[in-house]
């Protein structure tokens, strides 16, 4: 199972992570998930049971696609794992560790103002109210918005790039890797 916080989407799934016995991280695993040319690729924990010539992991731990690894380490008791479908079993740990990470990198993020999140909640939760009972109004709301968020979004795009900080500043400001800051931008000063 993977995750992913709504906020910061790609820039930061997170998953339990094999570790190895000498403390490594295994490379990705492929896997056949059917007929035709597709392979799955994964590095997650439950892959790594030492079954068909992969390696065998003996921990688990959180870790994010930014490259984030966590500090901790969780045994995998193979037992239980291998009582059924084991990629469907709970990991707390990692998941408690990762999120502990996108707590980090949201405390990084450049600050809404109080009064614009009060108004950003309220308005999505009168947003779908609103789907709810007149759905046609709703969606004439959100055209609305759309409207709006682009032109703002294109106008911040160029006043941001023109202020010239680092990707990697912008990056942390919005909590995104570099290429995923970058790709942002590019997509909100491209809007017509």
């Amino acid at each position: 199972m993977e995750w992913q916080s709504e906020e910061f989407g790609s820039s930061h799934e997170g998953m339990a992570g094999a570790v190895l016995a000498d403390g490594s991280e295994p490379g990705p695993v492929y896997l056949d998930i059917g007929s035709g040319s597709h392979m799955h690729q994964t590095s997650q924990w439950w892959a790594y049971s030492g079954r068909l010539g992969r390696q065998r992991a003996d921990h688990m731990r959180g870790s994010c696609s930014c490259g984030w690894r966590g500090a901790r380490r969780y045994p995998i008791d193979w037992d239980q794992a291998d009582d059924g479908r084991r990629y469907d079993l709970d990991t707390p740990g990692p998941y408690e560790d990762w999120q502990e990470h996108v707590d980090e990198v949201e405390s990084r993020s450049v600050p809404l103002p109080a009064e614009l999140a009060d108004l950003l909640d309220r308005l999505d939760e009168q947003l779908g109210t609103l789907a709810d009972q007149a759905p046609l109004a709703a969606l004439k709301a959100v055209a609305a918005l759309e409207r709006t968020t682009g032109r703002v979004g294109r106008e911040a795009a160029y006043a941001a790039e023109a202020d010239a900080p680092s990707w990697e500043t912008i990056g942390q400001a919005l909590g995104l890797t570099e290429k995923d800051a970058r790709a942002r931008l590019t997509r909100y000063s491209l809007r017509h």
